[in-house]
């Protein structure tokens, strides 16, 4: 007899690090349900479709696909977006990106550029917490694209907007208040790149030449191009790489130089203004 309480009493996950949680959410995903429905009738039993449906999702979760993946859904901020193989999955450190950029400009109206966007995830953040800003997204991945602009419009965020370009390829003239990015900051040959839900993930958005700093390079030389006098560049980055992004924004001329840590207490983001331009 397949229960809710039987089945989440015989769990075969040994790959991840949160069986229970997995498997709770896959069983609640199967029976169309909430997470606390699986508490409240434990004794439930599932009908042939849904045990069907759950016993798919469950043996690619064995097989070590991200959960996120198989739910085509995935938490961020106060946002639940649509996530695919072709993006990155929204983790709770770049919330902390979220938070910077909110800290460092007022409500009223402004300017702002989040670079390689994937699912949208930190322009939608931004655009739901001032409705002032005028954000524009870019990835240079066609469906990242057309992924983001579905979570815009079920989200109904009409202050954001997505557009093909790689990096500032296609914002020729265009200036902003602020430009946020997580770009690609893993080395070719990290040892990482073969484990947990990363092996899953798309690698041009992971990796980014031989000591992980090439599209970040790239983007804090070309920054001041595009950012206002008094505009801010902020960077999503390695736990161990904040030295090296203070250095090169620092030699790029930007002020006000800093690093913020994550709640692991790794500095993960850093970021500079841009004075005079």
């Amino acid at each position: 007899m397949a229960t809710i309480e039987t089945l989440l009493n015989h769990l075969d996950l040994p790959g991840s690090p949160t069986p229970r949680l997995d498997a709770e959410l896959l069983l609640a995903h199967a029976l169309g349900k909430s997470r606390s429905y699986l508490h409240t009738w434990p004794e439930r039993e599932l009908d042939a479709p849904q045990l069907e449906c759950y016993e798919a999702a469950l043996a690619r979760r064995q097989a070590g696909e991200p959960v996120a993946y198989i739910l085509g859904q995935q938490g961020f901020w106060s946002l639940q977006l649509e996530v695919a193989a072709h993006t990155l999955i929204p983790r709770p450190d770049t919330e902390l990106l979220v938070e910077s950029a909110l800290a460092l400009l007022p409500a009223s109206p402004a300017q702002v550029l989040d670079l390689g966007a994937g699912s949208g995830a930190i322009a939608l953040a931004l655009a739901s917490e001032r409705p002032a800003w005028q954000i524009t997204g870019v990835d240079r991945v066609t469906e990242a694209v057309a992924l983001a602009e579905r979570n815009r419009v079920r989200l109904n965020l009409t202050n954001t907007r997505f557009i093909e370009s790689h990096w500032f390829g296609a914002l020729a003239g265009q200036r902003y208040q602020l430009i946020a990015s997580n770009p690609p900051y893993i080395a070719a040959d990290d040892q990482h790149l073969g484990e947990g839900d990363v092996r899953f993930e798309p690698s041009s958005a992971l990796v980014a030449g031989a000591d992980g700093l090439d599209d970040i390079r790239l983007i804090i030389q070309q920054a001041p191009d595009y950012l206002l006098a008094g505009g801010w560049l902020l960077l999503e980055h390695g736990f161990d790489q904040a030295r090296a992004v203070r250095e090169l924004l620092n030699a790029r001329g930007f002020s006000a130089v800093d690093s913020r840590r994550d709640l692991g207490g790794h500095e993960r983001i850093s970021l500079g203004r841009l004075d005079n331009e």
